[in-house]
């Protein structure tokens, strides 16, 4: 199964938001305005379905297209400025829902196309990848999916349990390392974060590792111990490699909504985030935030994830992201 199939299957199996939201837009308008009709010879042309229902596209029907949007997660800033766009030159005009889905689906690609990179790799050896998130966010799954990836792809990768003081944490890398076969360096329950993580710098240069993929706390209710942990960190790895961390992933989970912008907000602030992973978009209808994610901060989206599988974590793609979230097909 395409990892589309796979997106568009389970994304929003829980219920389909913003697919459901806009086919009540059109069949909610007053008659005659959502009145199926006859195409004539230039709609036959351009693929008009004769029985399918339309209706004006007008200022009650832009306003209820921004509550859909607001309610599928998007936040209002986006929601707002998707559908000006989507007004213009449209405005005025009969618009069937199957047009109203694509014509969301192309300003949702457009937004998202910027941000859909890949988490780029440098020559240093090794490239330190510092990982940061709430806990639950599906931070230890997301660096054994990576790490096994990476692996798979030739590169010698080396795993650093940084959240000491989560055993379960911990034992989970373990079991993706084993795996994946990449190892990972843990240190007793409650020890200092920092000097594992510069242990492990040692360790993965001395064996010329390409990559090390450290994992880190997310307590966010006391945010200035986390802000001083995370903080160490890299004072202590730079000791080691002055340049790094050389990527800081912040890994998101689809299921909090608006929450993830909350979130984005005080990692930046935490740590020098250089791109986002969102993972649980599986029975989700919460996704649309990825939009808003995108539109507000910019920031690089490296991969999204939809389950517990190897192969559910893949590169960000805009236009099948775009597609699946308003329910189009192929």
């Amino acid at each position: 199964m395409s990892f589309f199939k796979k997106l568009k299957d389970r994304m929003f199996r829980s219920s389909d938001k913003i697919g459901e939201g806009l086919e009540a837009l059109v069949e909610e308008a007053p008659a005659p305005m959502a009145e199926a009709e006859k195409p004539g010879l230039i709609g036959r042309m351009f693929g008009v379905k004769p029985d399918e229902p339309r209706r004006e596209l007008d200022d009650a029907m832009l306003e209820s297209l921004e509550d859909v949007l607001v309610q599928a997660d998007l936040g209002v800033e986006t929601a707002v400025r998707v559908t000006a766009n989507i007004a213009e030159g449209r405005f005025g005009k009969r618009i069937s829902s199957r047009e109203l889905r694509e014509a969301l689906a192309a300003e949702v690609a457009r937004i998202m196309g910027p941000v859909a990179r890949p988490m780029p790799l440098y020559p240093q050896k090794p490239q330190v990848v510092l990982v940061v998130g709430v806990n639950g966010s599906g931070k230890t799954t997301t660096i054994g999916k990576l790490a096994s990836q990476f692996r798979a792809a030739g590169k010698k990768v080396v795993i650093a349990a940084g959240d000491t003081f989560r055993a379960a944490a911990v034992d989970q890398l373990k079991v993706w390392g084993d795996r994946a076969g990449v190892p990972v360096l843990t240190a007793p329950e409650g020890s200092d974060p920092a000097s594992l993580a510069f242990d492990a710098l040692t360790k993965a240069r001395a064996e010329g590792a390409d990559l090390l993929m450290i994992d880190t706390a997310g307590r966010l209710q006391n945010r200035a111990d986390l802000m001083e942990e995370l903080a160490k960190i890299v004072r202590v790895i730079r000791k080691v490699d002055p340049t790094a961390p050389h990527n800081t992933l912040l890994v998101l989970d689809a299921t909090t909504g608006q929450n993830a912008v909350t979130q984005v907000e005080i990692f930046r602030k935490i740590a020098d985030v250089s791109g986002l992973v969102m993972t649980k978009l599986d029975g989700t209808a919460k996704g649309g935030v990825l939009v808003a994610l995108a539109d507000k901060f910019g920031l690089p989206i490296h991969a999204i994830g939809l389950g517990e599988q190897i192969d559910d974590l893949a590169p960000f793609d805009p236009e099948d992201f775009a597609r699946a979230l308003v329910g189009i097909d192929g």
